[in-house]
């Protein structure tokens, strides 16, 4: 199969255009870097020429509330276009578990837009919604961190490994119909904040964190509890990983290192 990687260069889409190649089918990856602009369209329709399927793993350049609204919502919009004058068969989308009960957070309201563009188009669309990334932990320290101490919040959250994500996706364009909403996350849930302590402590990083009530990295803050975590009450289809997120983040540290 012929199939377009929005995001192609990314974390997530270098795994899926990785393990797509492995398997037999065409990658075609479709980034910034390739010449590829999916707000205004630049190399888009050359991109999707004789494509079977199209994977959006892009994320924004950008996370100013209004700069990732219009990220989000105009790329899927301009995607539902081109993808459907090129004949595409399917599209998967990933996205995020639990975006739609997060209001209070600009970036998850923008995925909530751009998941309502994709599924307007023509083209049938399966969207992958995946709990945080396992690696999630460290980039919140990072993100936080203020005089040496990190913050994060106590909300629940069950990380997947991004290689379970990645081999997801490639089962979802590859071997599956268009599927509406499906879920991903991994075998263990725990907050947050215990999340960052215990990457940090397992990458040797010795940040102290603190708890705090709200983060406008998350903005959960009135939030249901578990709202990151998979609902069994929603009726999506559920895949739970196998790698745990201590596994996952020592897979990604013994990569980063070698």
């Amino acid at each position: 199969m012929r199939i377009v990687v929005i995001g192609g260069t990314g974390f997530i889409g270098g795994q899926v255009v990785e393990q797509l190649r492995a398997a037999g089918h065409d990658p075609v990856i479709a980034a910034p870097s390739t010449g590829v602009d999916t707000v205004t369209g630049a190399g888009l329709a050359e991109a999707m020429a004789g494509a079977d399927a199209v994977v959006d793993v892009s994320n924004s350049p950008t996370m100013d509330p209004e700069g990732v609204m219009a990220f989000f919502s105009g790329s899927a919009r301009t995607i539902a276009e081109a993808e459907a004058a090129a004949g595409v068969r399917h599209h998967v989308l990933l996205s995020i578990v639990g975006i739609d009960l997060v209001p209070n957070s600009a970036y998850y309201r923008a995925k909530v837009a751009q998941e309502e563009a994709a599924r307007s188009g023509e083209v049938p669309v399966t969207i992958l919604r995946s709990t945080q990334f396992a690696t999630f932990g460290r980039q919140i320290a990072d993100w936080s961190t203020v005089d040496g101490r990190a913050s994060a919040t106590h909300d629940l959250v069950q990380p997947v490994a991004p290689s379970e994500v990645a081999a997801e996706i490639v089962r979802l364009v590859v071997e599956s119909a268009p599927a509406g909403i499906v879920e991903i996350a991994g075998p263990d849930q725990l907050h947050l904040d215990e999340l960052v302590r215990a990457t940090l402590a397992l990458l040797g990083d010795d940040r102290e964190v603190d708890t705090v009530d709200s983060s406008p990295l998350m903005g959960t803050e009135g939030a249901p509890e578990g709202a990151l975590t998979p609902n069994p009450e929603s009726g999506h289809p559920l895949t739970i990983g196998r790698v745990t997120w201590r596994e996952a983040v020592a897979e990604a540290a013994q990569h980063a290192a070698s």
